[in-house]
């Protein structure tokens, strides 16, 4: 997770769903900027999950003219509408559905509210 999706109980609920979650804070990245997050991932075949749609394109767009690979980037987008924007049950929800199709994570970048 990056700075923008580490929420305590989102954590919690991805935790509980079996997912590994390393936040920031844990190692020592709070406020670092996205590209150190990223090559943090990269180091620890780790995918990212974030809010930060566009910073995270342009580094997978980077990634990827550079000829190198990432694990995966997944982007939660906001909508700024609580009726639109995806609970933490929804975002493990959409996670497990895009994991369970077998799309392969490795150098893509998803935005997990089509998985809904």
């Amino acid at each position: 997770m990056d700075d923008d999706t580490a929420d305590r109980r989102l954590v919690v609920f991805l935790s509980r769903a079996g997912h590994r979650v390393i936040v920031p804070a844990e190692v020592q990245l709070r406020g670092a900027s996205d590209a150190q997050h990223l090559i943090y991932a990269m180091q620890r075949s780790l995918v990212i999950m974030t809010r930060n749609h566009d910073d995270f394109l342009d580094l997978h767009d980077v990634v990827r003219t550079a000829q190198g690979y990432h694990p995966g980037i997944i982007v939660i987008r906001l909508d700024n509408d609580s009726k639109r924007d995806m609970t933490h049950r929804q975002i493990v929800t959409a996670l497990s559905r895009l994991e369970s199709s077998g799309v392969p994570l490795m150098n893509q970048f998803y935005i997990l509210n089509h998985w809904r």
